[in-house]
C-alpha cells in the first residue's frame, strides 16, 4: 500500500478548513494555522490518519464484511458512486432512509420488494396486470431503485461506514454508533471528532479534495479484496487435505514399548534364567546377613 503524499493532498486543496467562526474547538489538534479567516488543516496528521484508516479498511474488506459509503451532498455523489462501484461496495448517495441501519430487516422487505417486482417482469404475471397497476408498480420500482438500488447486495449489516460529512449525514452517524458500527469519515473544522471511530481531516466541501481521499480509501479496499480472492483460490486449491504420515501408519512405538509388548523365544529361554539368578543372589544375601 503506497504511503499518502502530503504534497498530492495540498494540490488537491485537502488542508482548506471552514471559516474560523465555524470551527469545532475539538478539531483543535488537526488545525495547523489560521489564514484569511479560514482554518488550515495539518496534512500531516491528515497523511497519518488516511494510512491508520487504509489498513483499518484492507482488513475489513479482506474479512468479506461490506463497507457502505455515505455521500449525499451534491459535490461528492457522483465521486463516492463511481469509486463503491470500482471495488463493488454499497453506497448511499441520495437521501439517507431512516432506520437503515437500525430497521435493517424492514429495508430488507424493501429491497426483496423490487427483485419481485422484476421477477414478475420476467414471467410475464406483470403484463397481467391493468394498465394503471403497471403504472403504479414502476413508478415503485424507479423509487426503490433510486433510494437502495445501491444497496441490493448487502444482505447484512456492514462491517463499517464511510462517511463524507458527517454534519450532514448525522442521522447516518447516530446508527452506526447505536450498533457499534466503526465509524471512518472525512472530517471537515466544523464538525465533531469525537464522533468517528476513524478520522480523515480533510477539505470535505471541494470535489477534488473528496476525490483524492476516495482514491486512497478505495485502493486500500481493494487491496483487501485482492488478499482474499488469493486467499479464497489457495485454499480451493489445498481442498483435498494431504495425508500425513500420521494417519499413514499408526504411530511408531519406543524400542522399549516394543520389547515389552513382544517377547522374542530368545526373551522366553533368558526370563525363568534370570528370575533363578535373582533367587540365588537373595539366599546367598540372607545367609550373609545370618552370619
Amino acid at each position: 500500500m503506497a504511503q499518502t503524499e502530503v504534497k498530492d493532498l495540498l494540490n488537491a486543496g485537502v488542508h482548506f478548513g471552514h471559516l474560523t467562526r465555524k470551527w469545532n474547538p475539538n478539531m483543535a489538534p488537526y488545525i495547523y494555522m489560521e489564514r484569511n479567516g479560514i482554518h488550515i488543516i495539518n496534512l500531516y496528521k491528515t497523511a497519518a490518519k488516511i494510512d491508520e484508516a487504509q489498513e483499518a479498511l484492507k482488513k475489513i474488506a479482506a474479512s468479506g464484511r461490506k463497507i457502505l459509503f455515505v455521500a449525499t451532498k451534491k459535490q461528492a455523489k457522483d465521486i463516492v458512486a463511481e469509486k463503491a462501484k470500482n471495488v463493488n461496495m454499497p453506497y448511499i448517495t441520495e437521501r439517507w432512509p431512516g432506520g437503515m441501519l437500525t430497521n435493517f430487516v424492514t429495508i430488507r422487505k424493501a429491497v426483496k420488494k423490487m427483485a419481485a417486482i422484476d421477477r414478475m417482469k420476467k414471467d410475464g404475471t406483470f403484463e397481467t396486470l391493468s394498465k394503471k397497476e403497471r403504472l403504479q408498480v414502476d413508478r415503485l420500482r424507479a423509487k426503490l431503485e433510486k433510494n437502495l438500488g445501491s444497496i441490493t447486495d448487502m444482505t447484512r449489516l456492514p462491517g463499517a461506514l464511510f462517511v463524507v460529512d458527517i454534519k450532514r449525514e448525522h442521522i447516518a452517524i447516530k446508527e452506526a454508533r447505536k450498533l457499534k458500527i466503526p465509524i471512518f469519515a472525512m472530517v471537515d473544522t466544523n464538525s465533531d471528532p469525537r464522533e468517528v471511530e476513524y478520522v480523515i481531516p480533510a477539505n470535505d466541501d471541494a470535489s477534488k479534495s473528496i476525490e483524492k481521499i476516495l482514491t486512497l480509501v478505495s485502493d486500500a479496499v481493494a487491496e483487501g479484496l485482492q488478499q482474499r480472492k488469493q486467499e479464497k483460490e489457495a485454499e480451493s486449491k489445498g481442498e483435498t487435505p494431504e495425508v500425513t504420515p500420521a494417519e499413514e501408519a499408526p504411530k511408531a512405538e519406543t524400542p522399549e514399548a516394543e520389547a515389552s509388548a513382544v517377547e522374542t523365544p530368545a526373551a522366553k529361554e533368558k526370563a525363568p534364567k534370570a528370575k533363578e539368578a535373582s533367587a540365588e543372589k537373595a539366599d546367598t544375601e540372607e545367609k550373609a546377613t545370618e552370619e
